[in-house]
């Protein structure tokens, strides 16, 4: 995404609270990823939502190559510019 900024996208709730707790453990990230909910356009459902889940890396020590292939393992992607 932007310089110092990973946005995972993920199929729905759990899978993306689950990636923010994995975060911690498999990449070291110390500060709390932020969850958001991304509706799908023309869609009032909740089910029909991806689920976003944004980790600041300022210093970009983070590898793309692997967040994307972490996310993939919860049916998810790591969006990119």
């Amino acid at each position: 995404m932007s310089e110092g900024r990973h946005v995972l996208v993920l199929p729905d709730r759990d899978a993306a609270e689950d990636v923010a707790r994995e975060l911690a453990d498999r990449f070291g990230v110390t500060d709390e990823p932020q969850l958001l909910r991304d509706a799908l356009a023309g869609e009032d459902d909740a089910e029909d939502a991806q689920w976003l889940v944004v980790v600041e890396d300022p210093a970009e020590r983070l590898d793309p190559a692997a967040l994307d292939g972490f996310a993939a393992e919860f049916d998810g992607w790591l969006e990119t510019p």
